[in-house]
């Protein structure tokens, strides 16, 4: 029987677990079966209080603790790709989002039934439409409608990280540099002006661009500025009269939306820039006590996170956020996507640790 036959069962241990939820498909905008069956399993267990929205499930213990720590992870992935159903290879657990990211959401499933006394209280978010456009996102959605879902001290995004601390994130900005011309008959170009040819001094900028490197709280954040698209032209015997240059900007967390787009604009002096879309990055916050507890707790040497990642929402809510999960952030949306096994037990263990001990 296929995962989406069978009760979630969430005894099984993390490997397995996430093998289940990789055999049940959920690719953005289709993840309404999969939170029924996450729902389900959780109202089980009487230690959690447990609320929807949407296709999103928040599950949480309400014990009076003197600290709340929430764990959140998407239960979308992205379009399929002939990997499914799920297989093991040695250490390595296979299939579309084994690494982005069911392995994180197994392990949160797997803590969320068995800690019942846990020395913080703890939430759990499970939420659809991450993979696409922000406007879907159901994080996004609970925060807006039920913000005190998320209410926490700290959180903990099980996003792929390779089982290692992931503080922060970039911030990204797209926008078009539109490039206008004379339209004209190619066999007499002297009469046109080609506006694909003046996209070489954009590119020229481009390619010259120095991206910035920036520590932040011992992390090192790398900026980059590229062209992702261009286009122009009406027919193969016209002289084109608009070219427009898709750039997309990754830049480092201590710059505000509005400081990223004078900065494009400064690039660009001289061209007309439209921002077309832009997220705010989040600090790694690694100063915080919490933030500290927490990577005493679960070892290793933390990094930067290359990437926009939910952290962000939760720092614009106030609340410390770090990624960590078990999957590979190089392997995720890959044809041959895997996780390790050992790697979603070790995750798992350490978080355990840290939620249980003195």
């Amino acid at each position: 029987m296929s995962s989406s036959e069978t009760p979630l069962d969430l005894t099984l241990d993390g490997g397995a677990l996430t093998a289940w939820l990789v055999d049940f498909p959920s690719v953005s905008g289709d993840e309404q079966a999969l939170a029924d069956a996450v729902e389900t399993a959780l109202r089980a267990y009487p230690h959690l209080t447990v609320d929807r929205y949407g296709n999103n499930v928040v599950a949480r213990t309400n014990l009076g603790r003197s600290e709340r720590v929430l764990l959140a992870g998407h239960l979308d992935t992205v379009p399929i790709a002939d990997n499914l159903p799920s297989h093991v290879e040695g250490d390595l657990l296979y299939g579309c989002g084994t690494s982005d990211m069911k392995s994180g959401v197994a392990v949160q499933l797997r803590l969320a039934a068995t800690l019942a006394e846990p020395n913080r209280d703890l939430t759990f978010v499970f939420y659809d439409c991450e993979e696409i456009q922000a406007s879907r996102n159901g994080l996004g959605h609970v925060a807006k409608e039920h913000p005190d879902w998320l209410a926490a001290d700290f959180a903990v995004l099980m996003e792929p990280s390779g089982a290692v601390v992931e503080g922060g994130c970039q911030g990204t900005l797209r926008a078009d540099i539109t490039l206008t011309g004379v339209r004209a008959h190619s066999a007499r170009s002297w009469l046109g002006d080609n506006a694909i040819h003046k996209a070489a001094e954009v590119l020229r900028r481009l390619a010259e661009y120095q991206p910035r490197r920036v520590e932040i709280d011992g992390l090192e954040y790398r900026e980059g500025l590229n062209a992702t698209r261009i286009g122009g032209g009406v027919a193969g015997n016209v002289i084109p009269d608009e070219c427009k240059v898709h750039v997309n900007f990754r830049y480092a967390p201590d710059r505000t939306e509005a400081e990223a787009a004078a900065h494009v604009r400064e690039v660009f002096a001289g061209y007309d820039v439209d921002v077309t879309d832009t997220a705010p990055g989040a600090l790694p916050g690694l100063s915080q006590p919490a933030a500290r507890d927490f990577l005493a707790a679960v070892g290793g040497e933390p990094r930067a996170k290359f990437g926009w990642t939910d952290v962000a929402r939760f720092s614009a809510l106030g609340v410390p956020a770090v990624n960590y999960g078990p999957g590979d952030p190089n392997l995720a949306h890959k044809r041959d996507e895997h996780c390790s096994l050992t790697a979603i037990a070790e995750v798992e263990s350490r978080l355990r640790a840290w939620l249980t001990g003195p």
